[in-house]
């Protein structure tokens, strides 16, 4: 029991971690390529990794009749998602502002799937999301509004809720939807850079293909596995509540790989994360 607790702590720091990475990367990779040439060069690199993946657990799509769920959480959480989240900071929301409308999601989930709840459990989400405030702050009050971007993180939070509760309920395991589920959202980007004209364009850099090869080869595999076996064993309210410790750890990497200082107040909000998680998790849902 010990082991098995250990584990499953050291997969969900593991998961928070890489997870938290994600946007620093996401940020640098844009300042030498384009949207779509990102998107698409990830999921590019992803999908080989996780067909062969697939064929060494026991096949890489999922049997008939088991096929649509799976489809429509991959378009969903991962097609749409990946591309309404670089949408938004490309049209200038800060990372902050949309960690924070994101932050949403465990508040929005338990009310979608969970018919009774304590006030306990509100008490927290609602905490750790005044927390989640008060450690990008710094990034919220320099955001610029942009009403398109706004919308497309709106979007974002809607693609990636309803996807989570999608994922929860298809039938085949991770690495046999996976493959089916980066086809479609990988078609998907370049039906979308060729019918709406979006530019493709990168730099032959580090700077590009660093972050391009850690989100398709560590987020777009080891991460999103670690996400699914989280969403299939666990409540799902516990488990979209740990996307609070994701902007801590950008915060964390923020400081240490690109220099920003970290205010007082992003300590207080750590503490009120960690204090809303707690209030959150110590019962099950009712």
């Amino acid at each position: 029991m010990i082991s098995s607790s250990r584990a499953q702590g050291g997969a969900i720091a593991l998961f928070v971690l890489l997870w938290g990475s994600a946007g620093i990367f996401t940020r640098i990779g844009l300042d030498h390529g384009s949207v779509m040439a990102m998107l698409i060069l990830r999921f590019a690199i992803a999908l080989p990794m996780v067909i062969m993946l697939g064929h060494f657990n026991g096949g890489w799509l999922p049997p008939k009749g088991q096929r649509l769920l799976p489809a429509i959480s991959g378009l969903l959480m991962i097609g749409l998602y990946s591309f309404f989240y670089f949408e938004t900071l490309a049209q200038g929301i800060t990372p902050g502002l949309l960690a924070t409308i994101l932050g949403v999601q465990p508040i929005l989930t338990l009310a979608l799937t969970e018919r009774r709840f304590s006030l306990t459990r509100v008490a927290g989400l609602a905490l750790s999301l005044t927390g989640l405030i008060l450690v990008v702050y710094q990034s919220l009050i320099v955001s610029r509004l942009s009403v398109t971007g706004l919308v497309f993180a709106v979007a974002a939070l809607l693609s990636i809720t309803v996807g989570t509760i999608v994922q929860k309920r298809q039938p085949v395991g991770a690495l046999q939807g996976m493959p089916l589920q980066y086809s479609l959202s990988l078609g998907l980007f370049i039906l979308v850079s060729l019918g709406l004209g979006q530019e493709i364009r990168w730099e032959n850099t580090l700077g590009f293909w660093g972050p391009v090869i850690w989100l398709g080869l560590v987020i777009s595999v080891l991460a999103q596995l670690l996400l699914y076996r989280m969403i299939r064993s666990g409540n799902l309210v516990n488990v979209t509540s740990l996307f609070y410790l994701v902007p801590v750890v950008t915060a964390g990497l923020d400081f240490l790989i690109l220099g920003n200082t970290l205010a007082a107040r992003a300590g207080l909000g750590l503490v009120a994360i960690l204090a809303g998680l707690w209030l959150t998790l110590r019962k099950k849902a009712a």
